[in-house]
C-alpha cells in the first residue's frame, strides 16, 4: 500500500503561482509512476502530468509551458511548480502513484485562481 498527501493548494489571483507537494509512504519502493490530476465541478477527473520511473514526463496541453512536476527521491515527493495561472486552471488537484498492483490516490487539494 502507498499513501500519499497533498499540501499546498489555496487562492491565488490569475498570473500567479502556486506549489504542489504530495508525500508518499508506504510501500514506496514498487512505485513506477507518479504524477497529478485534477477536477473541476462537473468536469471529469483529467491528468494534467506524470513523472515515470525512469525519469520522464508528460503534461496535458493545457498547461504545457506553465506547469512543471519533479521528484525528489530522497524525500519521496512530487512537486507540480504551477505559474502563470489561469481561472480555469481552479479545480481539485489530486496526487497519483502506479504501481504493479494499481493506482493510488491523495485526498485532493483545492487551487482557486480568481480573475
Amino acid at each position: 500500500q502507498v499513501q500519499l498527501v497533498e499540501s499546498g493548494g489555496g487562492l491565488v489571483q490569475a498570473g500567479g503561482s502556486l506549489r504542489l507537494s504530495c508525500a508518499a509512504s508506504g510501500s514506496i519502493f514498487s512505485i513506477n509512476a507518479m504524477g497529478w490530476y485534477r477536477q473541476a465541478p462537473g468536469k471529469q477527473r483529467e491528468l494534467v502530468a506524470i513523472s515515470t520511473l525512469g525519469g520522464s514526463t508528460n503534461y496535458a496541453d493545457s498547461v504545457k509551458g506553465r506547469f512543471t512536476i519533479s521528484r525528489d527521491n530522497a524525500k519521496n515527493t512530487v512537486y507540480l511548480q504551477m505559474n502563470s495561472l489561469k481561472p480555469e486552471d481552479t479545480a481539485v488537484y489530486y496526487c497519483a502513484a502506479r504501481d504493479v498492483v494499481g493506482d493510488y490516490w491523495g485526498q485532493g487539494t483545492q487551487v482557486t485562481v480568481s480573475s
